[in-house]
Parts: C-alpha cells; structure tokens; sequence
C-alpha cells in the first residue's frame, strides 16, 4: 500500500508539461506503427475504369497506341497486292512506314503524303469496295500488329459497361473495321468525300489530326452524353496532347520523347508495350520485320543525329 502511495503521490504531481510530453509522445507511438502497418502493404490505386459508371468513355489513338506502325500503310500494302497502284508508290509507302517505326513520331510531311496517294488512289472506287478489301487486309497486316497490353485496357472499359471509340487521322473507313474486329463501340476518322457512294478524291474537311480530335472527342462526348471529366484517353504521340488534356484520365501509351515528357510533367500515367530497345531509346519502337529499308533507314537516322 505504501508503494501505491508513492505511485498515486507521483501521479498527482505531474505538471501540465510532463503530462502533455507523454500524451505526444503515445501519439508520436501510435502513428510510427501505423506508418510501418502501412509500408507493409502497398498503396493500391482506386479501381479503374469504374464498373457501371454510364457517364463515362474510352478514347484510343490508332497507329502505335492500339496498333503497331500506320494504319493507312498497312492499307496501302493491302491495295498493291490487289493491283490498285504500281511498285514505286509501295516502295513510298515502306519508306515512310519504317520511318514511322523507327521514329516513333508523326511526320506530318509523310502523313500528307500517304493520305494523298491513298485518296488519288481510291478516287473512282466505291465506299462498299473498299470496306469489303479492309476486312481482308486486317486479317492480313493488322490482326498480328495490335497492342495486347492496349487491347486489354479496352476491353477493360467495355466489361465496365463504356463505350469505347477509336480516334484516328485514318480513314474513316478503316478505323470502323478495326474497331468492329476489336468489339469496339465505333470510330471517328479522317473523312474522304464520296458521292453515290464513290470516291471523290477529296477530303470532307481536313484529317483527324491533333486539336481536330480533341473537337471530335468533344463533340461525340456531347451528343453520347458523357461526362469528360470520368473518361479517359488513351495516345502515343504528343500531336494528341490536345485530346488528352479534354479528359480526366489521360494515359500515354508507347510514348515519344514530348509526350513523355509532357506526361511525367502533368502526372499522367504511362504505359509502354514496345520491348526492344525501349529502355535504351526512349520514343523508338522496334525495328524486327521492316527489313532492308528498315535498315537503311536507321542508318540515316543516326548519320543525319551524328552530323547535327
């Protein structure tokens, strides 16, 4: 009983000081041990896309983010296999294509190019034709190209019940195959002028490309309803930082050095499918299967960096 004296005898004589010092310091206890409770169990991103939420969407860039290379060259390799145009226009098209790979970016000089050969050469064709010769050369050139690890973040959109589009620089046409062969929702793309129903040889406006998708995104986002702030794009090139910027849930997917760049800066995520070389050269997709031109093409790459 005298040592409990001496105990509640020390216990009155606490100061105010000395009881706030030990109330700090089991607090200070408190939060070290679930600080260490929390660094044994990663932080875990909030589920995305969210399941049933109606309001929001998906938008995917085509070349390079869904599918590997252009896909306007593949279409092109496609029509030279059926006679539409003769050798020297191909040995364009692989040029620019190899670039396109190599590079890892746009060239908007090449990208008029191929949509001015593509629409001199399927001036006089009719819209069906075309249609029906797209579904061949998907299965032929494209099917292989296609991006798994982007393939699964639409589907993973389309299992939450939201629609997915593509939103692409290529024809319009070519973009509603792939996406019907992907079980996508639709597409918006560059549209070609036609009348009862063939070709023009024109354009109907001016190509899918960069603040043009950002207005089609915006545009589509209106008249579906949705709310842009819950949906999320999806690009690998810096021309469609405008579109990224439209949605709350920017992702850059296979992306050149600006966009990258760009992402990091903004906090956006990234994710990157390409496996050769990536980590030595940012930007530059492989190379395997381009061949000779490929080749060729590197190396002029590198002398032309060399002389700069």
């Amino acid at each position: 009983m005298a040592a409990l004296g001496w105990l509640t005898s020390r216990r009155r004589s606490a100061t105010a000081r000395s009881v706030l010092a030990g109330e700090a310091s089991a607090e200070a206890a408190r939060r070290s041990s679930q600080d260490a409770a929390s660094q044994d169990v990663p932080a875990q991103e909030p589920d995305f896309p969210v399941l049933g939420d109606d309001k929001a969407a998906a938008f995917f860039d085509l070349d390079n983010t869904v599918m590997q290379g252009a896909a306007l060259f593949h279409f092109g390799r496609g029509l030279y296999k059926r006679k539409f145009f003769e050798t020297r226009d191909l040995a364009k098209f692989a040029w620019q294509q190899a670039w396109f790979r190599l590079a890892g970016v746009e060239d908007p000089e090449h990208m008029q190019d191929a949509r001015d050969s593509a629409l001199s050469i399927v001036k006089g064709h009719r819209v069906s034709e075309l249609m029906s010769i797209g579904e061949e050369i998907y299965d032929e050139y494209m099917a292989e190209r296609i991006w798994p690890g982007t393939r699964a973040l639409a589907q993973a959109h389309l299992d939450a019940g939201q629609k997915v589009w593509l939103v692409t620089a290529a024809p319009v046409e070519i973009a509603t195959v792939i996406a019907r062969r992907l079980g996508l929702t639709g597409a918006l793309g560059t549209v070609a002028e036609s009348v009862d129903g063939v070709y023009t040889g024109k354009l109907v406006g001016e190509p899918l490309h960069g603040p043009a998708k950002a207005e089609a995104v915006r545009a589509l986002a209106a008249a579906e309803g949705v709310d842009l702030s819950r949906c999320a794009a999806y690009s690998d090139s810096h021309n469609d930082i405008p579109m990224l910027s439209l949605v709350g849930h920017p992702y850059a997917i296979n992306p050149d050095a600006k966009l990258r760049k760009h992402a990091r800066a903004q906090d956006w995520r990234l994710r990157d499918y390409r496996t050769a070389r990536k980590a030595a050269k940012v930007g530059l997709p492989a190379a395997a299967g381009v061949g000779a031109v490929a080749g060729g093409t590197a190396a002029a790459i590198a002398l032309h960096r060399r002389r700069r």
